[in-house]
């Protein structure tokens, strides 16, 4: 399991950075996005990767990796506008966002450590194909909470799925890191 955390470490370090750069170039422009928006950017980036996976070849300089970092990301971005509850015009320093943004990916870590126990990290037996297809599923999801106004009756909210599309999405770095994608 160290092992893991390591990666894992490793893979959320370089989506860190670019997090991190990116607001020092934009600012905080992506508070302005409502749930949906963020949804629909990180639908078009997992569904850039099953395009991309079902063609076998790709026509745009970003690779699959870069949009599982963009996915993550703006899961991120998810989570942290939910927090805040109410999408703004307003620029917050990078400083406090750097703050958040470790937050998230904090209790998304934790979250993998505890499935991890009571799955054995089959994660690593899974392709490259079902994390994409797993965090499109999320994020059909997610669409469907909205329309029900937020509400489940038995099921995780929001929130529960943003973790998931993390840690899907870092597990694919991982695997894509180690050779095995």
């Amino acid at each position: 399991m160290t092992h893991t955390n390591a990666q894992y470490d490793k893979a959320v370090a370089a989506c860190r950075d670019i997090f991190i750069k990116k607001t020092k170039d934009y600012g905080t422009s992506w508070r302005v996005l409502r749930t949906i928006s963020v949804v629909d950017q990180v639908f078009i980036k997992a569904l850039r990767i099953r395009t991309i996976q079902q063609k076998k070849e790709q026509k745009v300089g970003d690779d699959i990796a870069s949009e599982f970092k963009g996915i993550l990301n703006y899961a991120v971005i998810g989570l942290i506008q939910l927090k805040l509850d109410k999408p703004a015009v307003e620029d917050l320093p990078a400083e406090q966002v750097s703050t958040w943004f470790d937050e998230q990916v904090a209790f998304a870590k934790e979250t993998m450590n505890n499935k991890n126990h009571d799955y054995g990290e089959a994660w690593r037996e899974m392709s490259q194909e079902s994390f994409a297809d797993l965090i499109l599923v999320k994020l059909l999801r997610i669409k469907q909470i909205l329309l029900n106004d937020g509400k489940t009756l038995i099921s995780e909210g929001i929130d529960a799925n943003y973790v998931d599309i993390i840690n899907y999405a870092v597990f694919a770095l991982i695997l894509i890191e180690e050779g095995k994608h």
